[in-house]
């Protein structure tokens, strides 16, 4: 962290000094700059680099680096205003609207104001990511034989095989595909499986990301209740009938984002009426490796035990590793194992090999289950960081499950609480967080807010974020 801050401070000095040259004019030698700022050379590289990028420099291999011509004037802005009838004018005969709403994915993915901390990423801190045993990983991958050429469409046959024997049960590495991101699989999996215009069953609340990626594609997403225990068999029966929906999304194991596990006595059930509407489950396993330290034993993924294909099985490494990881399994068997296929080929060809060649390279490695162990260690003192410190200083916050995997807590908010005040007052306080709203396809039950306890620096800044939330909570009126 503290390289990545004496890049930027070094990149503003010398975009400051930039000035003093004419354009074209010669910068000062990379030594120079190494001893005057005290800096190692990976830093003045990357700092010139950086403004490489923002087009104030250009640098020349063996020759240094020089202030870059100015631009030219830009040119007039055209007038775009014809593409709102392009867009729209056929809208009356959509039976969903075409527009694309993700600001309920960005509320996770928009990296707050410095000096904010982070109750709203989904994703690990970069002190939580195996930053070392990656870069060692695509290092090793980059001088694999064949690295940078074209993989199967498919995937690698040992990145397949081994997603896998992730997944247990007679699953294959034939019926496996690799993917780029979870996002991704579930986007192929929901077009392969539902023409525009057809309902599709989901979870309430469920991931935002989810509900975005069904309506971008002309989905009608259709909520269904989750309790402590996952969905609810007899309300699941209930949307299929009424709804005749082609598919249904969950979240088995701790449910985005209410945390909940899918109690064993409903798995069966749920298997078996999507079987008898004819249709299918599409299970986003995305946090299998988020498990905490006193979780004890889990439950094998539906896909495991389903012999009649009708599941669809994501899986995914992002979550456990870095955000910018972005390598995934779609899973399935049966003719939609091919549809599945065509869709992903059709619309990315394949995943970088490198990328896939360094994913088996760092889950074949010793740094890989120590890795997971240490994240599991790490994710329970957290969570219990953010639940001791919510029973302090917000005892009015409800908060009925707490997950023994994830990355957050749901907390239920006391009866007539604007979540959408809260939010904006906790901002000004100094804490981002995410409002429920976002996660239900319908009218909510309730106020919610979710908190992240993954993408911060430690239990001390958890501690200091409840405080700042206490404060934002008296500001706003009750």
């Amino acid at each position: 962290m503290q390289e990545r801050s004496s890049v930027g401070e070094l990149a503003e000095q010398l975009r400051r000094e930039l000035d003093r040259y004419p354009p074209g004019g010669k910068l000062p030698s990379s030594r120079s700059l190494v001893e005057r700022f005290r800096v190692s050379p990976v830093t003045v590289s990357r700092a010139l680099a950086q403004l490489a990028a923002e087009g104030l420099v250009v640098t020349r291999p063996g020759a240094g680096a020089f202030r870059a011509q100015p631009r030219t004037a830009p040119a007039p802005a055209g007038d775009t205003s014809w593409q709102e009838v392009a867009l729209s004018a056929d809208g009356t005969a959509d039976l969903v609207p075409r527009s694309v709403d993700a600001s309920g994915v960005l509320v996770s993915l928009a990296a707050p104001p410095p000096g904010v901390i982070e109750f709203n990423g989904g994703y690990l801190h970069p002190s939580l990511q195996p930053e070392r045993a990656m870069a060692a990983a695509l290092s090793r991958a980059g001088r694999r034989p064949g690295a940078w050429g074209r993989p199967p469409m498919e995937g690698l046959p040992e990145l397949r095989e081994w997603f896998a024997r992730s997944i247990g049960g007679s699953v294959t590495a034939a019926g496996v595909l690799i993917t780029a991101g979870g996002q991704s699989a579930l986007t192929t999996a929901l077009r392969a499986l539902a023409p525009p215009g057809a309902p599709v069953l989901v979870e309430s609340p469920t991931y935002p990301g989810m509900l975005a990626i069904a309506r971008a594609a002309g989905l009608r997403p259709v909520p269904v209740p989750v309790d402590a225990d996952g969905v609810r068999p007899e309300l699941l029966a209930d949307a299929f009938r009424a709804t005749g929906a082609p598919a249904f999304v969950c979240q088995p194991l701790f449910q985005n984002p209410t945390g909940a596990v899918l109690a064993p006595g409903r798995r069966a059930e749920v298997l078996r009426i999507a079987r008898e509407a004819g249709a299918f489950v599409v299970e986003d396993d995305f946090v299998r490796r988020l498990v905490h330290e006193d979780a004890g034993p889990l439950p094998r993924p539906l896909a495991a035990d389903d012999p009649d294909g009708v599941v669809v099985h994501v899986s995914s490494l992002t979550k456990a590793t870095s955000p910018s990881f972005r390598v995934s399994a779609l899973a399935a068997r049966g003719p939609v194992l091919e549809r599945l296929r065509a869709i992903q080929v059709v619309d990315t060809f394949f995943v970088p090999r490198p990328l896939q060649e360094a994913a088996l390279e760092l889950v074949g490695s010793p740094a890989w289950p120590r890795h997971l162990r240490a994240l599991s260690t790490q994710l329970k003192a957290r969570r219990d960081a953010m639940t001791g410190a919510l029973a302090l200083h917000l005892p009015e916050f409800s908060l009925p499950h707490v997950p023994s995997g994830g990355y957050h807590l749901w907390p239920r908010l006391p009866d007539g609480t604007d979540e959408s005040a809260l939010t904006s007052a906790a901002l000004r306080a100094g804490v981002a967080l995410t409002p429920g709203r976002p996660y239900f396809s319908a009218e909510p039950p309730a106020a919610h807010i979710r908190l992240s306890f993954a993408a911060v620096a430690g239990t001390g800044e958890i501690a200091e974020g409840v405080r700042r939330l206490r404060t934002a909570c008296d500001a706003v009126p009750a």
